[in-house]
């Protein structure tokens, strides 16, 4: 596959990746007290403290990027250094992912892979947040493993918590390059279009990757703030986009998921994006990294600190976000707001003048160790300077982790669990599950034997790749195999409709995998069409000619499925989204009901037309005269809805009796837990669920819990998710019983000012996205309408939408 980036940036990063190994501090004979862990030792910022003040300020301004040269003066008397080069990129969004700051051996040796769970769009769509804890325990176990082997660093630039409002977006689907022959895709990283679900899914992996003890097991980084869901669209680019987006907006959607990281489950770190918000460069706007993240969401620990997206700061300048004149304006622009440190892609040029910025007093000391105690701080509290013989041998308690703890036969079944659980049956017509006892069975598609397609985005080399051609041998089945097409053109040069037609015609059943993949879109690129590419559904188009049962397997990002939907030719089609290493395994297991799928999209499924009706650079998400709306909760015209999935069995779910059907919402709040400091998190009662499986298969069941009304500001959403559960192995004939949390924030509606209002009116609450609904109940909030969280207002000198 032919890189996106330039030869020479790209052996820029994979030389910092081979440069940069970890390597703890050496505190054995070292005075400072930043060595002091032990008993009695000072606390972490006065520990970081005393490791900046022995810093020179040419040491100070180096270390402001991500790869980070350390100190040769700062010796512990023995010839080693007591602050050696760190490098603060590295990746981990659904496993161990190849970045300057991780580095793996060849094949065969020790550190060689790292388990690749089910990409993030997989992940979310099975809706099961225990599940995606124990995926985040998981890659920080093994995260620590290669932390004490040199092998990485203790700093993860995950999760990305944008939402997906837009299937064009090419971060929803990108591509980065390991080596010119590891493609290595950035593929749909984010857990959906729903904030709701994003803050299950951000809370509960971030439980799972910093860990409960006094150490962070690593420091995860919540990005990219905020509003950024724009790579490369006609002629609009990412570095010089200024996303419009109404306060109301960023309240109500494009934040709640950042609120969730800084205030509620306090990630580490942060990174803000390349793009500008109303007239400011994100990294360089201190509304947004100062008023609203640290300020207005408390995210006030030392330890706390942010990075920029890489090169985001010189895009400062005139010919970008025209908001610096020179990169030392833009340096000091960036620091001066709260961003405390700069990733730079080498042999990417103007680089950021930090040095500059001082020299010309633009920048001073205070706040260059201001960032620097911010950095450390955070890697004290990871126990990085906890390497002398004083300190006791259990502080840490992550330093036993090893290569035997990698891809563990736990991690293994998780990796596999991780797909199957994400996969969403999108049609059926009774066709499956498949018996293929004594079938032949022909595999047909470019994504039958992928490899690193399936990883999608952010990965590293796996253990292996159990692809569906992989998982029809182990299964023994007889099968042939014929590629496909991606995304080439119709022509008469057509090299696969005639193998594909040869293997269909000497099988009983065809089963054909297609779908995007990296080479469709990528970062810095947007897709300008969310249809079928041509070539594939003329493919299946002549596979369902031939009048044998044909099953269509789709994996990579969303795209209009209405020609298979609508072709009674094709019996079934499955969603699979990037399954990672076990993929065809979890594919297989779906397809013959060995598992049967539970999984809801976790995005709209939007008709083809859908891209001629709104441009990628519209942000704003009610329906107007210019544009029909974006998401479930405004557009009426979608595919499938959000939260859509079909069972292999029939259920019944209805809502419980709640305990009234009025409620007053002073004594709503009345009532809330003490230690809840925010009024937003005050528990609804609990919503229970009774769901009966009245077929004839076991099954998990997604329990999805909306609510729809005529209160607070018009217009009206059509619905919004305000909770979930998945009730896991209800077998037929029984009925499980689920209790779904609702927050009085998530009931609540968002007004013009971004202000987070509880109103009174009738709620209905709906049970599922059928149609109609499995269950509906009303009931209605009485008193007086309570703000419960007052959105911080931009500064009368800031440019605002409307203003």
């Amino acid at each position: 596959m032919k890189s996106i980036y330039s030869p020479a940036l790209l052996a820029g990063v994979l030389a910092f990746g081979r440069a940069y190994g970890f390597e703890y501090p050496d505190c054995t004979n070292s005075q400072n007290a930043v060595c002091n862990a032990g008993v009695g030792a000072a606390s972490a910022p006065g520990r970081a403290a005393a490791l900046v003040s022995a810093m020179t300020i040419e040491e100070k301004l180096v270390n402001l990027v991500d790869m980070m040269p350390g100190s040769t003066k700062l010796s512990t008397g023995n010839g080693t250094s007591l602050l050696p080069p760190y490098a603060l990129w590295s990746e981990a969004l659904h496993g161990l992912a190849a970045s300057p700051g991780v580095k793996f051996n060849s094949a065969g040796s020790p550190y060689s892979y790292a388990t690749s769970f089910a990409n993030i769009i997989t992940l979310a769509s099975a809706f099961d947040d225990e599940l995606v804890y124990e995926v985040g325990d998981t890659i920080s176990t093994e995260a620590r493993a290669f932390i004490n082997a040199g092998q990485a660093g203790l700093n993860y630039w995950t999760p990305n918590v944008n939402p997906y409002k837009d299937p064009r977006w090419g971060r929803g689907h990108e591509v980065r390059i390991v080596s010119e022959t590891t493609p290595e895709g950035r593929t749909t990283d984010t857990p959906g279009e729903d904030p709701v679900r994003i803050k299950g899914y951000v809370k509960s992996l971030l439980a799972g990757l910093e860990g409960k003890e006094s150490i962070r097991k690593v420091v995860a980084t919540c990005k990219h703030l905020a509003a950024y869901d724009l790579e490369r669209w006609q002629g609009m680019v990412r570095y010089r986009f200024d996303a419009i987006v109404s306060s109301q907006d960023l309240s109500e959607y494009y934040l709640p998921p950042f609120q969730q990281c800084a205030r509620d489950s306090k990630v580490g770190s942060f990174m803000c994006s390349y793009n500008s918000l109303n007239g400011t460069p994100a990294c360089g706007d201190t509304y947004l990294l100062d008023d609203i993240l640290r300020k207005h969401w408390n995210w006030t620990e030392h330890s706390n600190f942010v990075t920029s997206d890489c090169n985001a700061i010189q895009h400062f300048l005139p010919e970008f976000h025209n908001y610096s004149a020179t990169p030392a304006h833009a340096a000091a622009a960036a620091f001066n707001a709260g961003t405390d440190t700069v990733c730079e892609v080498p042999g990417y040029p103007p680089f950021t003048n930090v040095t500059g910025a001082y020299q010309e007093g633009l920048l001073s000391e205070a706040v260059v160790d201001r960032a620097l105690r911010r950095i450390y701080e955070g890697l004290i509290r990871a126990g990085y300077f906890d390497t002398s013989p004083s300190n006791p041998p259990d502080i840490n308690p992550f330093r036993s982790i090893s290569w035997s703890d990698i891809n563990s036969p736990k991690a293994q079944a998780l990796a596999l669990q991780s797909a199957t659980d994400g996969i969403v049956l999108l049609k059926n017509d009774g066709l499956l599950p498949l018996n293929l006892t004594g079938k032949t069975v022909a595999l047909v598609g470019h994504w039958a034997n992928a490899s690193w397609q399936m990883l999608g985005g952010y990965s590293g080399p796996p253990p292996y790749f159990h692809n569906p051609v992989y998982a029809a041998w182990a299964r023994n089945l007889t099968f042939t195999y014929a590629p496909g097409p991606v995304n080439e053109t119709l022509s008469s040069q057509d090299m696969f409709t005639g193998p594909a037609l040869a293997a269909a015609n000497k099988s009983d059943i065809i089963l054909y995998f297609g779908g995007t993949d990296l080479t469709i879109a990528a970062e810095d690129r947007d897709r300008d069409s969310i249809a079928w590419p041509p070539a594939q559904l003329a493919l299946v188009n002549s596979l369902a000619q031939l009048g044998k049962p044909l099953i269509v397997t789709q994996l990579g990002d969303q795209l209009d499925d209405s020609p298979l939907l609508q072709n009674p030719n094709v019996s079934a089609v499955l969603w699979a989204g990037y399954p990672g290493q076990s993929g065809g395994t979890a594919v297989f297991d779906i397809l013959t009901g060995t598992s049967s799928p539970a999984g809801r999209l976790p995005v709209t499924q939007y008709p083809a037309n859908y891209t001629t009706q709104i441009p990628l650079t519209e942000m704003a998400l009610r329906p107007s005269a210019k544009h029909p709306g974006r998401t479930y909760r405004w557009y009426t015209d979608s595919v499938l809805p959000f939260g859509y999935g079909l069972h292999y069995t029939t259920f019944k779910a209805t809502f419980g009796v709640f305990s009234t059907t009025t409620y007053n919402i002073s004594d709503l709040l009345a009532a809330c837990p003490a230690g809840i400091q925010h009024r937003d998190l005050c528990p609804f009662p609990q919503i229970s669920v009774w769901v009966s499986n009245t077929g004839n298969r076991t099954s998990d069941y997604v329990a999805l819990v909306s609510t729809k009304g005529e209160y607070g500001p018009k217009p009206y959403p059509l619905k919004t998710l305000v909770g979930y559960k998945r009730l896991r192995g209800i077998e037929a004939g029984d009925t499980a019983a689920a209790l779904v949390d609702v927050k009085l924030g998530d009931l609540a509606r968002v007004d013009l000012s971004g202000n987070t209002v509880l109103y009174p009116g009738k709620y209905k609450f709906l049970l599922d996205v059928t149609d109609p609904v499995m269950s509906e109940v009303e009931i209605e909030l009485v008193g007086e309408e309570v703000v419960l969280d007052y959105f911080p207002q931009p500064p009368e000198s800031r440019w605002r939408p409307g203003k």
